[in-house]
């Protein structure tokens, strides 16, 4: 009888939860096919900086080869292993990627182009985004692995160290454009993208960004070579591809925030309001995806040790520094 009411209860949160995906779906279709073709992007620029062949056999020039990739995903077996808590086994990759879409609610393409342009939006965004961990957290719990579990609690170790100087890095850009509205950001880089006074803040916050989203040479949580794959380790088919999905949408998301805070979003250079848009917006953001993919290619893994040391002892204290001299400036200014 227990285990028939866990069952129900289990059914009812996946109903509610595929009703709130129907509702996003204008959102969620665009973001699973920008994740798609970003994979055949990223396989085709690492193959020429390597020099070899990248993704040329599925459709023309590869492009198509995302869609083999998903179809062979999801049409894998689905393996549950026989000692985990299978509820939250199950919940934990539908977590992380509902997070990962809900998320993308907040961010303006354009002027009018946004789901819910709230007044406190980055507040919102980085709570929601925060909130990833946990899914990552109990897939390594329930899956009843000590690699599992050993991958999740390196991976909340680096959300933490770096988050917290994300928020400092931020609060400049609020401070100085008077807002925590994501639209109010951009219009205010009317005269001056961000990049440009808080050079400083941009080179940290990209660097933040990299270790918030797993990528080299922050790719710790998932060292092959060291935990098996980390926390994804026991998962096959629709669970792993839920977690893919949701950490290519996490890069693309940091993507689109840089290009927000520090690029004037859909703004064009020099004022020229004519040539503004989501147009404008799309190609800042496939030149910080570039960055991310530029970087894969050219640095090494560091060792948990140096990530530790470099989050606390280095980027922390300079996150600290730089935010109380321009705290310190901008109260001068005004």
């Amino acid at each position: 009888m227990l285990f028939l009411f866990k069952l129900i209860f289990i059914l009812i949160i996946l109903f509610n939860i595929n009703i709130e995906i129907l509702k996003n779906l204008p959102i969620i279709l665009p973001i699973l096919l920008a994740v798609a073709f970003f994979t055949v992007f990223e396989r085709k620029i690492l193959a020429a900086m390597q020099r070899r062949r990248g993704p040329n056999m599925v459709g023309i020039y590869g492009l198509l080869q995302a869609i083999a990739d998903a179809v062979k995903l999801i049409s894998k077996e689905t393996l549950i292993p026989g000692a985990s808590n299978i509820y939250i086994f199950i919940f934990s990759p539908i977590f992380t990627f509902l997070i990962s879409m809900l998320c993308w609610s907040l961010i303006p393409f354009s002027y009018n182009i946004v789901v819910s342009d709230l007044n406190l939006g980055i507040l919102f965004l980085f709570a929601f985004s925060s909130l990833g961990v946990y899914g990552i957290i109990m897939s390594g719990w329930s899956s009843n692995s000590k690699y599992s579990f050993l991958g999740s609690l390196r991976s909340s170790a680096q959300f933490i160290s770096y988050e917290i100087s994300m928020g400092l890095l931020l609060i400049p850009i609020v401070l100085i454009s008077e807002s925590f509205n994501l639209t109010q950001i951009v219009l205010s880089q009317s005269e001056i993208f961000y990049f440009i006074p808080f050079f400083p803040f941009f080179l940290l916050f990209l660097i933040t960004a990299l270790a918030e989203t797993n990528r080299v040479p922050f790719d710790l949580p998932e060292a092959e070579s060291e935990l098996v794959s980390g926390y994804n380790v026991e998962y096959s088919s629709i669970g792993f591809t839920f977690f893919f999905l949701a950490e290519y949408s996490n890069i693309i998301l940091m993507s689109s925030i840089i290009v927000i805070l520090f690029l004037g979003g859909w703004l064009f250079p020099f004022n020229i309001f004519i040539l503004s848009g989501a147009l404008c917006f799309s190609v800042k953001l496939l030149f910080v995806m570039f960055f991310f993919v530029w970087i894969r290619a050219t640095l090494p893994r560091y060792r948990y040790d140096q990530l530790m040391n470099l989050g606390w002892k280095i980027i922390l204290p300079l996150s600290l520094g730089f935010t109380l001299l321009s705290i310190f400036l901008i109260i001068l200014y005004i």
